[in-house]
């Protein structure tokens, strides 16, 4: 198995293809990570056409089990992020 592409790495690869400076693409790949995480705490999605959407749904508290003690846990509710990825996507790794 392959290792995965890394921030850094995406940041080179962005300037390389942009034909823009590293710092460009950074400040690029920053401001469009900062608006997407806005974007899902204020219960907003995002599509991008081609690409996937990213949402929140919400997980409902459940009961668990430790799985060293065989103890029950109460996992509380949270917000989860879901991506789903869209057709051109998904047709690019099969």
């Amino acid at each position: 198995m392959e290792d995965g592409m890394n921030k850094n790495d995406l940041i080179n690869a962005i300037a390389t293809s942009a034909g823009v400076t590293k710092k460009e693409a950074e400040t690029a790949l920053e401001s469009m990570l900062e608006n997407i995480t806005k974007a899902l705490n204020n219960g907003e999605s995002i599509t991008l056409v081609g690409f996937g959407s990213f949402s929140v749904t919400k997980r409902a508290a459940r009961e668990g089990v430790n799985p060293q003690t065989k103890e029950r846990i109460n996992i509380p509710a949270k917000n989860v992020v879901k991506f789903k990825a869209g057709k051109m996507l998904s047709s690019t790794l099969n």
